[in-house]
């Protein structure tokens, strides 16, 4: 099974920027769309990006649109979140996630293999 593990995160003041990666074990991950989600305190977790499997198609939360930017290096094993502009309503722990195999990216509910999490926190 495929393992992903976050890196990046970090404290930044509103207006900074922090690049998220998501490292992953497996050599078939150029097959496997991968996601990033957030979760706050007390609240849900949430769909942020998601990037198809070849690296050709994204798709954004609205809260993020114009922000934060997905990609792929997919030669590293590695997915990346630019996040911009942060905000303190930003601030969550954020997960990667894999889909399933030549599957689809822009379907939240079919991401099923999580990493363990990054902490982001921006402060006002």
């Amino acid at each position: 099974q495929m393992l992903l593990v976050e890196s990046g995160g970090g404290a930044v003041q509103a207006g900074g920027s922090l690049r998220l990666s998501c490292a992953a074990s497996a050599r078939t991950f150029s097959t496997y769309p991968i996601g990033w989600f957030r979760q706050a305190p007390g609240k849900e977790r949430e769909f942020v990006a998601g990037i198809s499997w070849s690296g050709g198609n994204t798709n954004y939360a609205d809260s993020v649109k114009g922000r934060f930017t997905i990609s792929r290096d997919n030669a590293k094993n590695t997915v990346y979140l630019e996040m911009n502009n942060l905000k303190p309503e930003d601030t969550a722990v954020y997960y990667c996630a894999a889909g399933y195999q030549l599957g689809r990216h822009y379907s939240p509910a079919e991401y099923h293999l999580w990493g363990q999490g990054t902490q982001v926190t921006v402060s006002s």
